[in-house]
């Protein structure tokens, strides 16, 4: 369930699928994205079909690849809809990870047959026996189903082909009735347009088939088709249980709705089960450093969406940064990633504002109302704004950590407002073999700022982190909002507990104070909740020498001109506002401390 690398190794020499002479190569085949390859992990699931030959037969297998980190667990949901089994792939030297366990019950949920792999058992650190028990306690897996391999060394991985046949069931649909395919993802080409890829449930697909979505209503003909094996590999249709692309000339992103029923033209059929749409956690603003490549970066962001629908999109406009769009993501990796991926793919250059979360406001007429924006949060302390209560996303995170680190993460969650913590073993190991898995219930706004930085750092890299929604709990929450000469910044507003206001509000404004240039007049940087200023600091004015003219003469003259040059700068400071340059903006929001 974790990125599961082996089949880019092993099983692709194996199958035939890439050529042996490219074996030293070492190329990650399913890792097509830079930043995949840039920071090592998977956040796209990818599609390969490979054959196999056992006994004179010829077996096509499916297979998709998906991420393992909980901020892209839409791309696993929506992958495992398309799958009729799971390969339950686990670190023989590291054990069961929080992000697994999560996956597993979400595969057992859907009724897919699981196969559990025991990978890395070459290395000096490796422990299947215990961790193959660790297994058993976590997932009640009989440690004799458990396969053992070593994708490095080739050890035990044609047994994993082997398993797939005779464990996971092999589609039951049938090409002669109407035709149902289900899409699960898209993508798009300049030249084709959206290119959906596809899992032919029943009935069959050829090349120049008219087809139509129960979805949209509209209308295509197949104009291309075939299977990623591994890349685009045209065939003259797909049959029953295959998974494949189609082009068909479909222009707009909206229109390659993922959980989507295809059916032939003039055939009712009933469509098939989507699944839940992705949930926004974390919002942020995405605004271009210059104004005026707003255009190109909407079309940019609407086509890197067909890749990633987990993502929703709308506009916004800032007084301070102009127009841009307001994103919601899975979590904080999410957005760093999509970012990126818009500088890599689309050579965008953007702003991102802080990340929030979903606050939900409660009146006392019995109305609610869900803000992700910072400037739309209401001023609790103004009595004309009749708030009843405001309530903020929670989550119950799990975090699996050797027993020696269990003192630090404790005490991490309880710096976190974290709560109902609970723990328990997941082995009979001792000392530093011993793992234990801790439960707690923590705001998401804590998670979403430097908690997984800290986990790590306390944890000397060892600890593993996953969480689900828990819906929602009543805090005591305020809109913090910075004040430049008396006058606000909206970019800049950030919703902040109670207990932690005084520190984020003088953490703020120091990093202000460091990039705001020198106005010709003092300028006053406050961080106010409501009309209470709870930190401050002052930019001092630049200071002309007015006095560098004259020779000689009475003192009186240079105090005549010092007094002028104050007087005006006191006016000034009425009149003058004070713009935060892009610059700056970059500086604030790029820099965590």
């Amino acid at each position: 369930m974790e990125s599961q690398r082996w089949r880019t190794g092993c099983s692709r020499f194996l199958t035939g699928t890439i050529n042996k002479k490219e074996k030293g190569k070492n190329e990650q085949v399913l890792d097509k994205l830079k930043v995949e390859r840039e920071r090592g992990i998977t956040v796209k699931a990818q599609t390969a079909s490979m054959f196999h030959t056992r006994n004179n037969a010829k077996y096509l297998l499916n297979l998709i690849d998906t991420p393992g980190h909980v901020d892209f667990a839409w791309e696993v949901s929506r992958s495992l809809a398309a799958c009729q089994g799971a390969l339950l792939l686990v670190d023989a030297s590291q054990g069961v990870q929080a992000q697994s366990i999560s996956v597993f019950h979400n595969a057992r949920e859907r009724g897919l047959k699981i196969i559990p792999v025991l990978n890395k058992i070459d290395l000096p650190a490796a422990e299947p026996e215990r961790i193959a028990e660790q297994m058993k306690a976590t997932f009640g897996i009989d440690p004799s189903e458990i396969l053992h391999i070593s994708a490095k060394t080739g050890l035990g991985v044609e047994a994993v082909l082997e398993a797939i046949i005779d464990r996971i069931p092999a589609p039951q649909g049938q090409k002669e009735v109407p035709l149902k395919a289900f899409l699960f993802d898209s993508f798009y080409d300049r030249y084709r347009g959206v290119i959906s890829l596809i899992n032919v449930q029943q009935g069959s697909l050829r090349k120049g088939d008219k087809i139509a979505s129960c979805h949209t209503r509209k209308r295509y003909e197949v104009t291309d088709i075939g299977i990623m094996y591994p890349e685009e590999v045209p065939t003259q249709g797909l049959n029953p249980g295959q998974v494949g692309y189609i082009a068909c000339g479909m222009k707009q992103s909206s229109e390659a709705h993922v959980g989507d029923t295809l059916h032939r033209l003039g055939e009712k059929v009933e469509p098939l089960a989507g699944f839940q749409p992705a949930k926004a956690m974390v919002f942020a603003g995405i605004f271009p450093i210059e104004n005026s490549d707003f255009p190109k970066l909407e079309e940019s962001i609407n086509r890197l969406t067909l890749t990633d629908r987990s993502v929703t999109v709308q506009r916004e406009s800032s007084s301070a940064l102009g127009q841009g769009c307001r994103l919601g993501f899975l979590g904080t990796l999410h957005m760093d990633v999509f970012r990126q991926r818009l500088e890599d793919e689309y050579d965008a250059s953007v702003i991102i504002t802080s990340p929030t979360v979903p606050y939900k406001i409660v009146y006392f007429d019995g109305r609610e109302q869900v803000v992700s924006n910072p400037t739309e949060f209401p001023d609790v302390g103004d009595t004309s704004v009749r708030v009843k209560e405001v309530q903020e996303p929670v989550v119950k995170a799990s975090m699996i950590v050797p027993e020696e680190y269990m003192g630090e993460l404790m005490e991490l969650c309880f710096e976190h407002r974290g709560e109902e913590l609970e723990h328990r073993y997941l082995d009979a190991g001792t000392g530093s073999a011993a793992r234990i898995m801790i439960t707690c219930v923590l705001p998401l706004s804590e998670i979403v700022t430097d908690f997984f930085d800290q986990l790590k750092s306390r944890s000397s890299g060892f600890a593993s982190f996953d969480y689900e929604d828990a819906g929602y709990k009543k805090s005591d929450l305020a809109k913090m909002s910075f004040l430049l000469n008396g006058k606000p910044v909206d970019a800049l507003a950030l919703i902040v507990h109670r207990s932690a206001q005084d520190r984020v509000g003088r953490q703020w404004v120091k990093k202000l104070h460091k990039v705001i240039p020198r106005q010709l007049f003092e300028v006053p940087i406050q961080a106010a909740i409501g009309r209470k200023v709870i930190a401050r600091e002052t930019l001092r004015a630049l200071r002309a020498d007015v006095t560098a003219g004259l020779y000689g003469g009475h003192y009186e003259r240079k105090m005549k001109h010092l007094e002028n040059q104050k007087e005006s700068k006191r006016k000034m400071k009425k009149m003058g506002s004070v713009e935060l340059p892009q610059e700056a903006f970059f500086d604030i929001l790029s820099t965590k401390k």
